[in-house]
């Protein structure tokens, strides 16, 4: 699973929010699918972009994704890179490209528990509910002192 991160929550919120207001979304095209929607937040290319990319290698995000090298000098393994450095993992990209993370489905509401993986209704119920994942998360592992263990400084009276 992904390290929450406000980047990547904020991200994610974006590309749910841009799917719900009309963004491009075809599954078939690697800058508009699942994982490409997301890629554009993160990397500020274009839909156009991010396709001509995944063009000079074989393969749909999963394979790119197999395929994937950090020193390669690709182009797409620079913007998959750019993804795991916003906290994302391979197999986290694998997952939304098929919308199915088991810890994310598990917090569906019941009546929307089956998700077809290129519909964009169904990617932005998707984003959004990883998002809220990631949130509560990220929320948890914040720790604020207990009143009684304040230290107040003169400065601020």
């Amino acid at each position: 699973m992904a390290k929450p991160n406000a980047e990547l929550i904020i991200a994610l919120r974006n590309t749910a929010r841009k799917l719900r207001d009309g963004a491009p979304y075809m599954w078939g095209h690697m800058g508009a699918c699942n994982c490409g929607n997301l890629a554009q937040e993160l990397s500020r290319l274009s839909k156009q972009e991010i396709h001509e990319r995944a063009m000079k290698r074989m393969g749909d995000w999963n394979d790119q994704c197999d395929d994937f090298c950090p020193t390669s000098g690709l182009a797409m393994d620079d913007l998959i890179y750019t993804m795991l450095n916003a906290g994302l993992s391979i197999e986290d990209l694998k997952n939304l490209e098929k919308l199915s993370d088991r810890k994310i489905l598990k917090r569906l509401p019941q009546d929307r528990k089956n998700l077809m993986h290129n519909k964009r209704e169904d990617v932005i119920i998707y984003l959004q509910t990883w998002a809220g994942l990631l949130e509560k998360q990220l929320l948890q592992k914040i720790q604020l002192p207990k009143v009684g263990e304040l230290q107040l400084s003169d400065d601020i009276y």
